[in-house]
């Protein structure tokens, strides 16, 4: 390796490090850790040091070789013996290039393996956290950790490895091959090793500086562009906001990127250019000081030539392992962050001795259920919110001795204020949280001794915005049944009142949704969740405002495919609408945590308590312009 792509690469990591510092290495619980994930690829790693020692040795045999066909051609030696070292010369040339593509396969290798390791254990990690994790971290953070911060784990082993074990071992033999030569030019060799050095460390750190000053403004012009270029985002500006505004931020952000990329690439060239200097004078010192060595007799001529080339070989190893304190505390930083991802305990875990539910008709018990959401410190990191400290806080109870029982095939509504605690009992039957006492049941088994696999397939839920991901038809719809045929889904798709849209598409199940399903109107998408929650055959649906932003010509085409949908099924509906509340078995009138009133509809309506109050207020105005449209 030459001294100026030594100095290159120790520049670019030390620009693009992440900080950290050593004293990580005096932590054994950490590189333990470390050392699991990479024990898995041990007989490799014993492989890459070995070919890393014969890849140092070859390095140093060619200058060798170099100097005694100089000595021989100097002395007038025989051609054969020439062409002999020229053949040897071009041999270790050859075996070096074997090596090299050796050593670089095993580094890859084994760094392409510890990203597979750590990515899968992160990704199946953060599968297992509960809703109120998401609800709080911040998305581009988190996809962070599977990014950048396993990538820096990788470059631990792949590079910093691979660079430390060549490098000094490189270093060591060419020490002490020069040494064997002339130890006064070896010592005035590491008189100028400085000059080496400490430009790289003090531009790296200013390059780094900079690198960072660019990430930070990437990433805001990012978030910009993500939040902007979305279908709501992009409406909101069009409504409301100033698209010369935004464009004035943008263009602030991306010149001081350019500013920055400008006096990156001028900090660079100058150390580039001062390395190749400093490069000339030290060869420059061995040509002066071996050629009066040389002429006083005490060196040969073959001895300068050996001593230059081995120059390259001692400049830089040590340009490189000065800097690898940089590689290796911003390894161990990377590394960190990802174990502390993994070190979060999800707060809902399946037992060890969890059950499958019965089959038949299922019955749903809620017993003096009590709830608060858990605390920031329980369910999240502050690096993944972006923020000093968590919020360690207790919740306050949200949720105050509830009590219900939806028998097989029956359905509940649940009404009353916005934020009275309706969809928190929908969470709690579906387990993405936990009761603080009491208990949610289904057919008398706790769904927290329920697998999650079971729980999963009895439960199905609609939600208000009845989300989608950016795939197919086709794709959104498996999610419930991953190996349903097209046939089921088309069955599907027309029980859920949208057949005849979707084979009107040019691209019919191929056709992709969309973001967040926007190429779809909005009762398209309602009832695409609901063919989705058909697939899946749930014994018990949940309702979440399932029509709660449907005009009213949407809202018929839905309430035809929820009928289908809760036929003979037990539901739970949070009821938005007054033809869902109507049909229902059981009502209940939330308010502030507790269940007010319970009954049927004309029950409640006779009482002239709260549901006569939020009928007259909201049901009835609804249930007026209706009349009033039937009349006109």
């Amino acid at each position: 390796m030459s001294i100026e792509t030594a100095a290159r690469q120790s520049l670019y990591r030390q620009t693009h490090a992440r900080g950290g510092d050593l004293r990580s290495l005096a932590n054994r619980a950490l590189l333990g850790r470390i050392w699991r994930f990479a024990s898995r690829h041990h007989r490799r790693l014993r492989l890459f040091v070995a070919v890393s020692v014969v890849s140092a040795l070859l390095a140093v045999a060619t200058p060798v070789l170099a100097g005694k066909v100089v000595d021989q051609i100097v002395k007038g030696g025989a051609a054969g013996v020439v062409v002999l070292l020229a053949a040897i010369i071009a041999l270790v040339a050859l075996a070096e290039a074997a090596v090299s593509l050796g050593t670089r396969w095993l580094s890859s290798s084994i760094g392409e393996g510890l990203i597979l390791d750590l990515r899968t254990a992160v990704f199946d990690h953060v599968q297992r956290m509960p809703v109120a994790f998401f609800m709080r971290t911040r998305t581009g953070a988190l996809v962070s950790r599977l990014g950048n911060d396993v990538m820096g784990a990788q470059r631990a082993f792949s590079d910093t490895l691979s660079g430390v074990v060549s490098n000094l071992v490189t270093l060591t033999l060419t020490l002490a091959v020069m040494l064997s030569i002339s130890w006064q030019i070896t010592l005035l060799s590491l008189v100028l090793t400085p000059l080496f050095i400490l430009p790289a460390r003090r531009i790296g750190a200013s390059m780094a500086r900079l690198s960072r000053e660019a990430a930070i403004h990437n990433a805001t012009m990012n978030t910009q562009m993500t939040e902007r270029f979305s279908a709501p985002g992009a409406t909101l500006v069009k409504l409301f906001g100033s698209p010369a505004t935004e464009s004035r931020e943008f263009e602030i952000r991306a010149g001081r990127v350019r500013d920055i990329g400008v006096k990156t690439a001028m900090l660079q060239s100058v150390f580039m250019n001062s390395l190749t200097l400093m490069s000339a004078l030290a060869l420059a010192l061995v040509y002066g000081l071996g050629g009066v060595l040389a002429i006083g007799g005490h060196l040969q001529a073959g001895a300068i030539v050996s001593l230059a080339l081995l120059l390259t070989r001692l400049y830089a190893p040590l340009t490189a392992l000065a800097n690898a304190r940089v590689e290796i505390a911003s390894a161990l930083v990377s590394f960190e962050r990802v174990f502390e991802v993994l070190d979060l305990e999800p707060l809902i875990q399946e037992k060890p001795d969890a059950v499958d539910i019965a089959d038949g008709p299922v019955e749903v018990q809620f017993d003096d259920v009590r709830f608060s959401y858990p605390s920031a410190d329980k369910v999240s990191l502050a690096s993944l919110e972006e923020v000093a400290a968590l919020d360690e806080r207790g919740g306050d109870e949200v949720l105050h001795g509830i009590s219900f029982t939806a028998r097989p095939g029956q359905m509940v509504a649940l009404v009353g204020s916005s934020g009275a605690g309706k969809s928190t009992i929908a969470a709690l039957l579906a387990r993405l949280y936990d009761v603080d006492s009491g208990s949610v049941k289904l057919s008398d088994v706790d769904v927290g001794d329920l697998t999650f696999a079971s729980l999963k397939e009895t439960v199905g839920m609609v939600t208000q915005d009845g989300h989608l991901f950016h795939e197919s038809i086709a794709s959104n719809l498996r999610l419930a049944a991953p190996h349903a045929t097209d046939e089921q889904l088309w069955e599907a798709l027309d029980r859920a009142r949208l057949a005849d849209v979707i084979a009107d598409m040019p691209d019919k199940l191929d056709t992709v949704v969309g973001e967040r399903g926007y190429r779809l109107s909005g009762g398209q998408r309602q009832r695409l969740t609901i063919a989705r929650l058909l697939l899946g055959r749930s014994r018990v649906v949940v309702l979440d405002e399932a029509t709660a932003s449907l005009d009213s010509a949407s809202e018929a085409a839905v309430q035809q495919a929820l009928a289908e949908a809760l036929s003979g099924r037990t539901s739970i509906v949070i009821a938005h609408r007054l033809s869902t509340v109507r049909a229902a078995d059981q009502i209940l009138v939330v308010e502030g945590g507790r269940i007010v009133e319970r009954g049927t509809h004309s029950e409640l309506l006779a009482r002239g308590e709260r549901y006569a109050e939020l009928y007259e207020t909201q049901f009835g105005e609804q249930e007026n312009s209706q009349n009033d449209e039937v009349a006109a």
